[in-house]
């Protein structure tokens, strides 16, 4: 029977998702509040530390991006607060970096929301150009019907 599913933020607890660390050893992370995640969906808020640098990457299902404060590039596209976004299922976007201030995001998935990486060498490169070392996957908490295929 269809319901209304009704959650607020702060009854959702924090997980680090990517990690990186600076030249000055201060490390950086993406970190997301997932408010919904069946098999159906995933929705999440997402907010990442200033500087913070993800791969370019696709979903296996649509992703709905919108992003609420601070910025973020996405491959060589600036996209301030109030810009939405939608990768189609097989689209690859990326690499994403937050902005000075951070980034602040909603993101919802439609199906299966685990990601596969698209140009490894690449982000390599970005990460030596920008002082950054990637750290290994923050451990998430996954729905036990969901394995945690994410890309070291």
């Amino acid at each position: 029977m269809p319901e209304l599913i009704v959650r607020h933020i702060d009854d959702v607890p924090w997980q680090e998702v990517r990690a990186v660390v600076d030249r000055d050893g201060k490390r950086l992370v993406a970190r997301e509040k997932w408010v919904e995640f069946t098999p159906q969906r995933l929705a999440h808020y997402g907010v990442w530390d200033p500087g913070m640098v993800v791969h370019r990457h696709g979903h296996n299902s649509e992703q709905i991006i919108f992003v609420i404060a601070g910025e973020l590039t996405v491959g060589d596209r600036v996209c301030p607060a109030g810009t939405y976004m939608v990768l189609e299922q097989g689209a690859a976007m990326g690499p994403m970096i937050a902005g000075p201030e951070g980034v602040v995001l909603f993101e919802a998935m439609m199906g299966d929301p685990r990601s596969w990486p698209d140009d490894p060498e690449g982000y390599e490169r970005l990460l030596a150009e920008r002082g950054l070392t990637k750290l290994p996957n923050p451990p998430v908490e996954m729905p036990d019907w969901l394995p945690d295929t994410r890309s070291p």
